[in-house]
């Protein structure tokens, strides 16, 4: 099982991809049988992608939707094969609305690999 450290390493390499908006640099961390869970979906569990080439798919709906978004303000936190960041996500949409939202993801880990990335944000009314 990878140290603490080496999750903690992914996680901040993760965010910058995310960050650089690089979905195959991202994808690079991802295991061949991973799954994510998006916020947003008709299912409690949210949206749900499952394989390589579905969760690719998930996560570029973030790009697409917000196409400058950022993920500010970062902390993770590790525990085990579980890594956890939050964030202060912010953006516009094609339309010009302005979002600013906390958010995190939990993550587990399997040799050194996200198998799975369950996002969460902030209900905003």
């Amino acid at each position: 099982m990878p140290d603490d450290a080496s999750i903690r390493a992914v996680l901040d390499e993760l965010s910058s991809a995310f960050n650089a908006h690089d979905i195959d640099r991202i994808m690079g961390f991802f295991a061949e049988d991973c799954s994510l869970d998006l916020p947003r979906g008709s299912e409690p569990h949210g949206s749900r992608f499952v394989g390589r080439d579905e969760v690719r798919r998930g996560l570029m709906t973030r790009f697409e939707t917000t196409p400058d978004v950022h993920y500010g303000e970062v902390e993770h936190f590790v525990a085990g094969d579980t890594g956890m960041s939050k964030w202060l996500l912010t953006g516009t949409t094609p339309s010009g609305e302005r979002i600013c939202v906390r958010g995190c993801d939990f993550y587990t880990f399997r040799g050194g690999k996200v198998v799975r990335k369950d996002s969460y944000w902030k209900i905003l009314a």
